[in-house]
């Protein structure tokens, strides 16, 4: 198993327990941390991450202002994907302290999401 399957697999198993993911906003604009992607040109990466530890982990330096926010699946499912899909913003799994991102584009994010949405 590659790096990118291993890391894709965890941030998947994690969510589909919680049913949450979590993104970095700035609490007065209310930004959220997107950046340029190393792997796909013309497109910016919004780093998630599959638990608030990992997520506060990365609220230093140039993101110390930011805090973890939690997105419920199916929150997710309903508000996000429209917005990001017009941005051209892929997702950034379990964004590492070093080296590169896994990056995956946001149809194939969104399927791995549909299949460990629990309906309520």
């Amino acid at each position: 198993m590659t790096d990118q399957q291993s890391i894709t697999k965890t941030f998947i198993a994690d969510v589909k327990t919680s049913q949450t993911l979590w993104a970095l906003q700035e609490p007065e604009s209310e930004n959220y941390v997107v950046l340029d992607s190393v792997n796909f040109e013309e497109s910016e990466v919004m780093p998630l991450w599959s638990t608030a530890e990992l997520a506060q982990n990365h609220c230093l330096e140039e993101w110390a202002a930011y805090t973890p926010i939690e997105i419920s699946v199916a929150e997710w499912m309903e508000f996000w994907i429209e917005d990001l899909n017009e941005d051209n913003i892929i997702i950034g799994l379990n964004w590492p302290e070093e080296g590169d991102c896994v990056e995956v584009e946001l149809a194939e994010f969104t399927q791995l999401l549909s299949e460990v949405e629990i309906y309520k």
